[in-house]
């Protein structure tokens, strides 16, 4: 499935208060179909409570989202979730104590759950169907060694990656995720960048927030930098890295730290 370029995701003037504060600002930001998009910016400058309020775990104080077209504005989480957005974490939370395949399995909506459903010969076959989904998922993530492992046994990039998996167990259109290669060694992040880049070409479109920006940028198409709850520059990488703002409240910061 090949992008059309369109808007998937679009917010206008999205802002959100806590106690007076703005965290976030008028933010307009577009996610364009097929494409992975990358918001960076200092500590404390709107990213977390942006992906939060698009995703429903914040009410907008101000402001509109837009996904395919439609206002989803301050929908709850579990209708946004079921519109096509998937949202992982900066720490994963998979269900610990069940395996990796179990953690897969749970992540689709079961027909079986309905008790009229689960005496149909169509129920065996969806689960035959979604028992194969789940091994063909662990084996293109690379972790299909690991799939009756109980997933508190997992590193935290193998859990990253299990969260990637969960996602494409379901009908996510849009996968927003908060720091995928935070903490993960090199060789792994790159295996996590890689897997976003192949499902990219499979028609997955993804929002990700991330600070390690050497890892991150070889992989990403277009870039929102955010500062003080305001988006301050958007860009491909080149006019990003060049732009003196940028420089001065981020990427100055960036360096000095390495």
């Amino acid at each position: 499935m090949k992008s059309n370029g369109s808007d998937l995701l679009k917010t206008k003037h999205l802002s959100k208060f806590f106690e007076g504060l703005k965290a976030l600002n008028g933010v307009d930001i577009d996610v364009k179909e097929g494409k992975v998009t990358l918001i960076i910016g200092p500590n404390g400058s709107g990213k977390t409570t942006f992906i939060n309020t698009v995703s429903g775990y914040y009410k907008a104080d101000e402001g509109h989202v837009y996904f395919e077209g439609v206002e989803i504005t301050n929908k709850p989480p579990h209708e946004i979730y079921r519109s096509g957005i998937v949202r992982t974490f900066q720490i994963p939370q998979p269900l610990k104590k069940l395996t990796v395949l179990e953690n897969l399995l749970i992540s689709v909506d079961n027909p079986g759950e309905n008790i009229f459903h689960s005496i149909t010969p169509s129920w065996n076959k969806f689960e035959e169907e979604t028992v194969e989904k789940a091994f063909n998922v662990l084996e293109f993530l690379k972790i299909d060694h690991l799939w009756d492992s109980q997933a508190s046994n997992l590193s935290g990039g193998q859990l990253k990656l299990l969260e990637i998996g969960r996602a494409m167990m379901t009908s996510a259109k849009l996968v927003i995720m908060d720091e995928p290669v935070a903490g993960v060694n090199p060789v792994l992040a790159e295996s996590i960048l890689e897997r976003i880049t192949d499902l990219k070409e499979r028609g997955y479109t993804f929002l990700i927030v991330e600070h390690r920006l050497d890892l991150v940028l070889p992989y990403v198409d277009y870039i929102y930098v955010m500062a003080n709850g305001e988006v301050i520059a958007k860009g491909v990488e080149e006019e990003i890295m060049n732009n003196k703002d940028v420089i001065e409240v981020y990427l100055g910061d960036t360096y000095r730290e390495t």
